[in-house]
C-alpha cells in the first residue's frame, strides 16, 4: 500500500507539473483505493500543495500574471460558497455529468474550430467574473475547479507559463483554505500532517521535473497537452457519475 501511495503521488506531482494541473484528480481516487476517501485527502493535501509552491517559485513571473488575475482566487471562493449550498440543497443534480457535458461541449467547439472568441479578450474583466464563478461552483459541487479555469485562460490566449501560474495562484487559495479547515475544525493533527511530509518531498521533486518538461515545449503542443488532460477529466468526471450511480 505504502509503495502504491508513493508512486501515485510522484505520477500526479509530474503531471501537476507539467501540466500545471491534475494533482488531486489523479491522486485522490488512486489512492482512495486503498484507504478510505477521508485519509486519501488527507494523504493528498499537503503534497499537493507541495506542487503548487514548487510551481509558482519555478513556473516563471508571476507578477504579470497576480496583476491581471488576482482576483480569480475570489471570484472562485464566491463561487464555491455558491456551489456548495447549491450542493446541500440540491445534492441529486448530476453536477460531475453536468461538468463533464461542458468539457467536452468546448473540446468539441475547439474541433470544429469555434473557440476563438474575440468577445471575451474584448469584455475580459466580465468573462473573468463568469468563468471563476463557474470555477469555485464546480469546486463546491463536483469537487473540481480546473475545466472552467482552462476553457477561460485558453481562450483568453494566455501564455502557457503565464496560464500555469495563474491557475496555480487559483489552487493555492483553495488547498491553503481546505488545510486550514481540516487542520483546525476537521479533526486532522499534527501528527496525521508529519506522516505526508515524505510524500510532499516526493511530490515536490517530479513536480519539479514535470515544470522543467514544460518549459521545453512549445505553446501548441502544451495546448494539446491541456485539451487532452481536459478530456481525460471529462472521462473521469463520467466513471465516477456511473460509478455513484450504481451504487445508489
Amino acid at each position: 500500500m505504502v509503495l502504491w501511495v508513493v508512486l501515485v503521488i510522484a505520477l500526479a506531482g509530474a503531471v501537476q507539473g507539467a501540466l500545471g494541473l491534475g494533482f488531486p484528480l489523479i491522486a485522490t481516487p488512486l489512492i482512495a483505493l486503498v484507504t478510505d476517501m477521508r485519509s486519501a485527502v488527507i494523504l493528498v493535501l499537503l503534497p499537493c500543495l507541495a506542487t503548487i509552491v514548487a510551481g509558482i517559485i519555478k513556473g516563471g513571473p508571476l507578477r504579470p500574471v497576480l496583476a491581471r488575475f488576482w482576483m480569480m482566487p475570489i471570484y472562485m471562493f464566491i463561487g464555491a460558497a455558491i456551489g456548495t449550498r447549491l450542493f446541500i440543497a440540491y445534492p441529486d443534480v448530476p453536477y460531475a455529468l453536468l461538468l463533464a457535458a461542458i468539457i467536452l461541449i468546448y473540446l468539441n467547439l475547439d474541433r470544429l474550430g469555434k473557440t476563438d472568441w474575440p468577445l471575451l479578450r474584448q469584455y475580459d474583466t466580465p468573462f473573468a467574473v463568469l468563468f471563476g464563478l463557474l470555477a469555485g461552483a464546480s469546486e463546491g459541487t463536483a469537487n473540481v475547479a480546473a475545466p472552467p479555469l482552462v476553457i477561460y485562460y485558453l481562450a483568453a490566449g494566455v501564455t502557457p507559463l503565464a496560464l500555469a501560474q495563474a491557475l496555480n495562484i487559483c489552487f493555492l487559495a483553495g488547498k491553503t483554505t481546505q488545510f486550514a479547515t481540516l487542520a483546525w475544525v476537521g479533526g486532522v493533527g499534527i501528527a496525521q500532517w508529519a506522516i505526508t511530509l515524505p510524500l510532499a518531498a516526493v511530490a515536490t521533486v517530479t513536480a519539479l521535473r514535470g515544470v522543467h518538461i514544460r518549459s521545453r515545449i512549445d505553446a501548441a503542443t502544451y495546448r494539446i497537452w491541456l485539451k487532452r488532460a481536459l478530456f481525460a477529466m471529462a472521462l473521469i468526471l463520467l466513471a465516477q457519475y456511473a460509478y455513484n450511480l450504481q451504487g445508489s
